[in-house]
């Protein structure tokens, strides 16, 4: 790719100024009157010399200085550039010869400094005609001046980088064009070379009107008043330093400095200069009460944070602990190192930013050795990271010795989640005269909802917890959680079989960024969470490898809701190999994770996947501590149902019947507490009639649209598949195959009717003559050949296509026949070429415009 620095003839703005330069090629002996203006860098000189060019071309003689022979040239071209900086009495010929109307005559100038003579000669000239006015260049401009030839996508980014930093300037376009020749991506900072030719530039300039630019370059709004304090001048001289900045060509009209010009003033100012006036203006802004986050941020961009007070780092940190709690966090840590003296603060930050490590080495220092109020602050901080880090109880003890309302709320919710019922006398700490603040109000609405969702109504905790989320949104990305009200409403509904309310107030807490960086993993994994309990397995899994890609490493309770997920799909996907690759990282999750009550989703899906494996005895100690943990609780039915409901499962893989039987009874008894409870005590009843031979399909169905209108949309696709395949009933089998496909999104054949031999369990005749030709397989055959060449086993294939694994054993004996291969090896060989080829074609099919004649 290349890139060009301009043309033959100047890039004109406007279609008047191409139209001037064609109306004097065509005639250039007419008459000619005319001023050209514009700030520095906007191509007066490349006019000009445009119109010089096209005059000498026609045998004129062109004359470019004023003197005293100039009026004996009456024939000639006078075209004159940066007329602002001529004398008044050279000024004065110039209106002179203008008035007479009997000179030619072209003068380019500057819009400042406006003295009274360049004024007298504007006005002349413009009697004349308007003048010919430079502006800035347009996005598709400056892609233009860029030049031809490169691709289309790439000359877009590089456009996209040159204008914004640029700001459509013609000069500094053209300085990137030169500096980027021959690159193909754009660059995260202007290229060096362009930087230095500013360099005479900015030597032009007054000392005054530098320091005005590095004052602009610390990215803060500053008002005349500011700037007349900050450089020591009057509003009346800051005007005429911006005038003559602007005239410069270093400002925009907005007075505003481009980005490519601030690279420069910062790179080649200086850093004693630098250093002056960035600091004076700091102790402005602080006198002032300024925002002194984008100055800070300036100085961390160019690495003199250390030259900047302890007070403006603090004010800064504050300002950044919404958007930015990391870089907040350096800055406390910058303040405390300039002696600023440590406080919780720098704990905070950190805690919000996700770094749990320095929040807990902070907090426990700051108790030991900080004042009363940070001793405070640092207890709540060291209960929040040992609440994501599993250690509840611990971080119950920290969050009642703190003793503020909100920390009580927090306590009582811990104390709920690990099976405590009432907070110990005494510890609650004085909380009558703290502040009804939205957090305490949010605390408070947590701690009802969780209590609720043990001793009351289903409705009554989640409309309580959704309260507590939403009082949250407006300021919940600064405020340190154990964790969200959002997460909390999230986990009820889906233990209320709430499926869609609990997306909504996930997506609200991610789109409030309640809780920051700390707690925006949580939400993410409980919403990949609700994608695979409704079967779209595909994009929970995404959703979780675009987590764990991020880099930093998942805390003990995140950990555990990931590795649940990971298993939970891989079940579904009925992928052994994954199972086997992820179990013993799923038992170290468990083991660095408590059981708790918040907890038990991923807990019953990873027994599943233990009794898959034939390993659940080594899960069972955690399976007991729960189920002493719900005892503890007197057995609430909205926590108990879900881990029943695996447990059903679990057992089942495992043969242990008397432990189904069990699970069983408790959902039947809880059926009456919640949607979610009914449609999996029935849908419980139906597992058993159905793998004990007892298959009434009506009920199975019914049971299976229960599941499927809770959300569970996979468990009602294996139960109504699973009886598909166990009865004897060949119109019963249908309809269940059927209800099975629509269940799982996919669609169904004719409800009733009869099925071909492909979609029926194995019978012992021999499979009818096929009248598909040779190497063309069926779209249930292509399926089957998909998942054989997949390296799924028959009962694993079996399992995904709702059919039992002697058909599909049928279906690949049947397909080598008819294939006629020797072996599974050829037969394996040519599955995997018909495969090609159909995907080929389906591709084809999609996109025709790729394919070649």
């Amino acid at each position: 790719m290349t890139m060009t620095a301009g043309t033959e003839r100047p890039l004109l703005l406007r279609r008047e100024q191409r139209t001037l330069l064609d109306r004097i090629a065509a005639d250039p002996a007419a008459p000619l009157v005319l001023g050209v203006t514009g700030v520095g860098g906007h191509g007066k000189t490349a006019l000009l010399a445009e119109l010089t060019r096209l005059h000498r071309q026609a045998g004129q003689t062109v004359v470019t200085t004023v003197d005293d022979e100039t009026p004996a040239h009456p024939d000639a071209v006078l075209i004159v550039d940066d007329a602002h900086l001529l004398d008044d009495a050279r000024l004065a010929t110039l209106r002179r010869l203008a008035e007479t109307d009997r000179h030619r005559l072209v003068v380019a100038y500057r819009p400042w400094p406006r003295r009274a003579a360049l004024t007298e000669l504007a006005d002349t000239l413009r009697r004349h005609g308007e003048p010919v006015l430079l502006t800035p260049l347009t996005a598709d401009q400056t892609a233009a001046r860029l030049g031809a030839g490169t691709e289309p996508g790439l000359r877009s980014g590089l456009a996209d980088f040159v204008h914004g930093q640029s700001a459509g300037v013609p000069r500094d376009v053209d300085r990137l064009a030169r500096a980027l020749r021959g690159t193909r991506q754009p660059p995260t900072e202007p290229p060096q070379p362009a930087v230095l030719e500013f360099g005479p530039d900015l030597d032009r300039l007054p000392p005054a009107a530098r320091r005005l630019l590095l004052a602009l370059a610390g990215g803060v709004p500053l008002p005349v008043d500011l700037l007349a304090a900050l450089l020591d001048q009057t509003p009346e001289a800051v005007a005429d330093l911006v005038g003559t900045t602007r005239a410069a060509g270093l400002l925009t009209a907005e007075h505003r400095i481009t980005p490519l010009v601030r690279h420069a003033v910062l790179t080649l100012s200086p850093p004693a200069d630098r250093t002056a006036v960035w600091r004076r203006l700091i102790d402005l802004r602080l006198a002032r009460g300024g925002a002194m986050l984008p100055l800070i941020r300036s100085s961390h961009a160019t690495g003199t944070l250390g030259d900047c007070p302890a007070p403006a780092l603090r004010a800064a940190a504050e300002e950044a602990l919404a958007e930015e709690p990391a870089l907040a966090a350096e800055l406390f840590a910058t303040a405390t190192a300039t002696g600023g003296g440590a406080d919780g603060r720098q704990a905070t930050a950190a805690a919000l930013a996700g770094d749990l490590d320095t929040a807990l080495r902070l907090a426990d220092r700051l108790l030991a050795t900080a004042a009363p109020a940070d001793r405070v602050e640092a207890a709540t901080v060291a209960a929040t990271a040992l609440a994501h880090r599993g250690q509840v109880a611990r971080s119950v003890e920290l969050y009642r010795w703190s003793g503020t309302a909100p920390a009580s709320a927090f306590a009582t919710v811990g104390a709920l989640a690990t099976g405590q019922r009432d907070d110990p006398p005494g510890t609650g700490g004085s909380t009558a005269a703290a502040p009804p603040t939205l957090l305490a109000g949010a605390a408070r609405l947590m701690a009802e909802g969780v209590r609720e969702s043990i001793d009351g109504s289903p409705t009554a905790a989640l409309s309580a917890l959704m309260q507590a989320a939403a009082l949250l949104e407006p300021d919940g990305r600064t405020v340190l959680l154990p964790d969200s009200p959002a997460a909390l409403a999230a986990l009820t509904a889906v233990h209320c079989a709430e499926l869609d309310i609990a997306e909504r107030v996930l997506d609200r807490a991610t789109a409030s960024r309640t809780g920051g960086p700390l707690l925006a993993r949580r939400h993410r994994l409980l919403r990949a969470w609700i994608l695979m309990l409704r079967g779209n397995t595909g994009a929970a899994a995404e959703a979780v490898t675009a987590m764990t890609a991020e880099g930093a490493p998942l805390e003990s309770r995140d950990l555990l809701f990931a590795t649940g997920l990971r298993m939970g799909v891989a079940r579904r996907n009925s992928d052994l190999g994954e199972l086997q690759r992820g179990w013993g990282h799923a038992l170290e999750a468990v083991l660095r994770h408590p059981v708790d009550l918040f907890t038990l989703l991923p807990l019953g899906e990873l027994a599943i996947a233990a009794a898959r494996l034939g390993d659940l005895d080594r899960l069972e100690p955690h399976l007991h501590q729960a189920r002493r943990l719900l005892d503890d609780l007197d057995g609430p039915a909205l926590w108990s149902a879900p881990l029943h409901w695996c447990g059903l499962h679990a057992a089942i893989l495992a043969d242990r019947p008397a432990t189904a039987d069990d699970h069983v009874a408790a959902l039947v008894a809880a059926a009456d507490h919640s949607r979610y409870a009914a449609v999996v005590a029935s849908a419980a009843v139906s597992w058993l009639e159905v793998l004990r031979g007892t298959i009434d399909p009506v009920r199975v169905e019914t049971a299976a649209r229960g599941l499927y209108d809770a959300g569970l949309r996979w468990d009602a696709a294996r139960l109504a598949g699973q009886a598909a395949i166990r009865t004897s009933d060949r119109r019963a089998m249908s309809a269940l195959l059927d209800s099975a496909r629509m269940f799982q999104g996919r669609p169904g054949g004719t409800r009733g009717g009869p099925r071909s031999t492909a979609e029926e369990p194995a019978v012992a005749a021999e499979p009818p003559v096929d009248a598909t030709p040779r190497h063309q397989l069926s779209e249930r055959e292509h399926e089957v050949a998909e998942l054989v060449l997949a390296g799924l086993t028959y009962r694993e294939i079996g399992d995904r296509l709702f059919i039992s694994a002697k058909t599909v054993e049928h279906h690949v004996a049947r397909m080598r026949s008819r294939l006629h291969c020797a072996s599974r090896a050829e037969l394996l060989a040519l599955l995997r070429t018909l495969v090609a080829e159909r995907v080929s074609a389906s591709t084809a099919a999609a996109w025709p415009e790729r394919t070649t004649s």
